[in-house]
């Protein structure tokens, strides 16, 4: 590939060429396709039936499942940001994004909202299990709407310096993304300027916005643990650890994922172990968060049981009376 001379400094009209995967035969991109397909149409349908279930149904209009609607909410946008543009690239092999695309899906893609979301969360569970008296008057819902709005002004807030600095540096007239999406890292490795600080600052950044909050959630169950082992009661106790076993899924798959991205990142694997650290990254959490919730939670299964059958049956009436 010939590289043409670097534009200046934050050039609108770079264009950028994703490689997608380098070394998977072309024969595989029909079944990737339809794996990644499958995937995100998961990711909508789970995310959309708790949306759904949680505002329709009154018995789920408690704070718990308040943040838990937003976190859904951030599943779908963080994945829809991200997956369409993988789906095109795989079945039209469409790898053209232009400047200004490029630097809006990396905006979205470094959204860190649902670290503080489940942060939020689990100070939820905190007061619900450790201060139960008081649980009405700290969890009000103007104080929910306050604690949410601020996990997402946060999250929205943190990324764009280094989006800013990112989109000052050189690049080809065409540039060469080795990704499947314009991921920070890979933006910045692609670069004809100087990326050593950029490189640092964006591991820096991640660092704290990843184990700042890890940080703060096992502070809270720290407290949790402490209070439950003070009950006597076995079923007390059983109720607690239930209360917070599909938090504790959602907050290990998540870190789970992101351990998985950073080995990707950080060995010396090749640069396929490094894309698809990422894509794992990108679906794996908003994929399992839906059916972790509706396993664990019987409330919200049962909700969605509800809708499902509602909206089954008024499929049947309509499929009966066009036949009629």
């Amino acid at each position: 590939m010939e590289d043409t001379a670097c534009n200046a400094s934050g050039d609108s009209q770079t264009i950028f060429y994703l490689t997608g995967i380098p070394s998977l035969q072309k024969s595989l991109f029909l079944p990737v396709f339809f794996i990644f397909l499958l995937l995100y149409l998961l990711i909508l349908l789970g995310n959309t039936l708790i949306l759904v279930a949680v505002v329709t149904e009154l018995s789920l209009h408690k704070p718990m499942y308040f943040f838990l609607i937003n976190l859904s909410a951030l599943d779908i946008l963080f994945t829809t940001a991200t997956v369409p543009k993988m789906l095109s690239l795989f079945l039209l092999e469409d790898r053209f994004l232009s400047f200004s695309a490029c630097f809006l899906q990396m905006y979205l893609f470094l959204n860190i909202t649902e670290f503080f979301i489940l942060v939020v969360m689990a100070y939820d569970h905190y007061v619900a299990i450790c201060r139960p008296l008081h649980y009405p008057v700290h969890m009000t819902p103007q104080t929910n709407t306050a604690l949410a709005a601020s996990a997402w002004i946060t999250a929205l807030l943190l990324p764009i310096p280094a989006v800013t600095q990112t989109s000052q540096m050189a690049f080809d007239n065409i540039t060469y993304i080795c990704h499947c999406f314009c991921d920070h890292l890979a933006v910045v490795q692609a670069s004809c300027s100087d990326t050593s600080h950029q490189t640092l600052m964006g591991f820096c950044i991640a660092m704290v916005v990843s184990f700042l909050p890890l940080l703060l959630v096992l502070l809270s169950y720290a407290h949790i643990l402490a209070s439950v082992l003070r009950i006597n009661s076995k079923e007390g106790s059983s109720k607690a650890f239930s209360t917070c076993s599909s938090h504790l899924l959602v907050v290990g798959t998540y870190y789970s994922s992101i351990a998985i991205a950073y080995v990707a990142y950080r060995t010396d694997l090749p640069l396929d172990f490094h894309i698809m650290g990422n894509v794992v990254y990108a679906i794996l959490t908003p994929v399992l968060n839906p059916l972790i919730y509706t396993l664990r939670s019987k409330d919200v299964k049962a909700a969605i049981t509800k809708i499902i059958y509602i909206e089954t049956q008024a499929l049947i009436r309509i499929l009966t009376f066009k036949s009629s």
